[in-house]
């Protein structure tokens, strides 16, 4: 059975999680602050508890999904040869200023590859609310199946990742390699709103979002202004 390693145990993981128990999948989940922490979380989700060094070893693929202020403490041998799929965005209220980001030098997910140089980066599940990845899933057939983002430098890497988010609900559209990555990420069209139905109902449903619409809005892309960017 394959596996799906998870690093960080907020909404993104646990949501992430949840679904690849749902799809048949093991999953190892991992924090910061040690396997212990995470016991209730993983009895109530089905899955274990591990350090961040097991998860990532563990992992067929490996979900990173912390702030990206941390990014640079993650181990860097763990990850050779893993496809990491890469959930960050750049707040710099939370994360502090990081200059080459500001200067729009790199992308944060080109960051991520820096850190981990044997492993294949893939940046996905960033530019979705954790409860529309959870009310948006839909089977394989389903006519109202939604659309995801992903970018990367390895097809191979890419190849894999886009057959984990098909198996845990949602169609892809691949924007290119991890310099595009930008194209939806905050405060771009594809960014969080187009998955929201505006609904009154508290949680909001969500909207499917189909590939056509999501293809649109990737290619009509503005880059944001990185540096006056605050949350």
């Amino acid at each position: 059975m394959a596996t799906l390693g998870i690093i960080g145990s907020g909404n993104i993981g646990s949501v992430v999680a949840w679904l690849a128990v749902d799809a048949g999948l093991d999953v190892v989940i991992a924090n910061s602050r040690g396997p212990e922490s995470l016991a209730d979380k993983a009895r109530t989700l089905g899955v274990q508890a591990g350090t961040v060094d097991e998860a990532a070893r563990a992992g067929d693929w490996v979900l990173v999904s912390i702030p990206l202020g941390r990014y640079a403490e993650l181990p860097v041998a763990p990850f050779a040869g893993k496809v990491v799929l890469d959930t960050m965005n750049y707040y710099p209220r939370r994360d502090g200023r990081i200059d080459r980001l500001d200067r729009e030098v790199v992308t944060t997910a080109q960051l991520l590859q820096e850190r981990l140089p044997e492993a294949h980066t893939v940046k996905a599940f960033n530019n979705i609310a954790a409860r529309n990845i959870v009310t948006l899933a839909r089977p394989a057939d389903a006519p109202d199946r939604s659309a995801l983002p992903i970018a990367g430098d390895d097809v191979e890497a890419k190849a894999a990742a886009t057959d984990l988010i098909r198996m845990l609900g949602f169609d892809v559209v691949d924007v290119g390699p991890l310099s595009e990555s930008w194209r939806f990420e905050p405060e771009t069209a594809a960014y969080v709103t187009p998955y929201l139905s505006k609904a009154k109902q508290h949680p909001d449903p969500g909207k499917p979002l189909p590939v056509a619409r999501l293809v649109q809005l990737i290619a009509a892309a503005h880059r944001p202004p990185v540096a006056r960017r605050d949350v």
